[in-house]
């Protein structure tokens, strides 16, 4: 059992020590695994994102912000803001993307300079909400998993692939120095996007979640996972749409260097599934080794502030 003090009813760290996490593989991938992306990524891109920007009522230090607004598939209309550093040049873009919880502003406090942000809400979530898809991550991550070409996961990595369009429409002079830096959900479908789409030089996935989804249908969760192990308990099928939504299988296939923090402790992704995203990873990898994750500890601090720095000296080489 973990040395963290907690009431959950099961283990967060699952039994895993940092050396066997190390050596959790990716799933069996099918043939047609990256033809049906490589196809997807194709028909995205004839979708004309058209960005519309309005400025942002609150100002901020530092930054000229503005409210955005791009057309993704399916006519879906994404919300989020773009941040423009005042009084520098632009030298290069970052698409950041959210946790399950969505968010309700852009972040301030970031490590990169002379960047250009964009901060799109997947679809569905905070700024893109739409009925009938539900803001409850239970839901959410349910919603059309009964169809493989129709899941929402999908249309939320088709959304980040039209954030890097409406960023190049928006700042042309980011072209060849454009990056992505995600949180759970967001490292989950940054990790399905970023095999496919070359305009994307570097990226960082935190607590990654949609890794080796055959080991995370056994490990009990308090996040989305928990909604899919209930799910196949009661219809048995959902592999045959997850097997072409693994961040594991998708990592296999991304060749750019990325920087990964994966948690030892963590209630909501399990790490098992976030270290199988790491070590599956094709290309130049580095690994921050977080004590926990989704939940407060008492190294977090600290820990964060390490991370910013490695961050900000990952992200100058784009």
């Amino acid at each position: 059992m973990s040395h963290f003090c907690h009431a959950y009813t099961f283990d967060p760290t699952y039994g895993y020590t940092l050396d066997r996490l190390l050596r959790v593989g990716a799933p069996d991938i099918p043939d047609d695994f990256a033809a049906f992306w490589d196809a997807r990524y194709r028909r995205t891109l004839t979708v004309s994102p058209q960005p519309r920007l309005s400025r942002w009522p609150e100002g901020r230090e530092g930054f000229t912000v503005y409210d955005l607004e791009y057309r993704s598939t399916d006519d879906f209309i994404i919300g989020g803001w773009l941040l423009l550093p005042q009084d520098r040049p632009v030298r290069r873009g970052m698409v950041v993307g959210h946790g399950y919880g969505g968010r309700d502003a852009p972040d301030f406090d970031l490590p990169v300079a002379d960047t250009a942000f964009l901060f799109p809400c997947f679809r569905g979530l905070s700024r893109s909400r739409r009925p009938p898809i539900s803001e409850e991550p239970y839901w959410h991550v349910l919603h059309d998993i009964d169809k493989r070409d129709r899941y929402i996961l999908g249309g939320c990595v088709e959304d980040l692939w039209l954030a890097v369009s409406a960023l190049l429409e928006l700042c042309p002079e980011t072209v060849g120095h454009v990056g992505y830096t995600g949180i759970s959900f967001g490292g989950g479908i940054g990790a399905l996007a970023l095999p496919w789409d070359v305009r994307v030089r570097r990226a960082h996935l935190n607590m990654p979640t949609f890794g080796h989804h055959p080991l995370r249908l056994e490990l009990p969760t308090v996040g989305s996972g928990r909604a899919i192990r209930d799910y196949q308990q009661k219809h048995g099928n959902v592999l045959d749409t997850l097997r072409y939504y693994d961040a594991a299988s998708a990592a296999a296939y991304t060749e750019i260097p990325v920087q990964v923090a994966a948690a030892l402790f963590d209630p909501v992704v399990a790490p098992p599934g976030q270290f199988a995203v790491h070590n599956a990873l094709a290309g130049p990898k580095s690994l921050y080794v977080l004590e926990a994750g989704h939940v407060d500890y008492p190294a977090r601090a600290r820990q964060d502030a390490e991370l910013r720095d490695i961050l900000a000296d990952f992200f100058e080489a784009l």
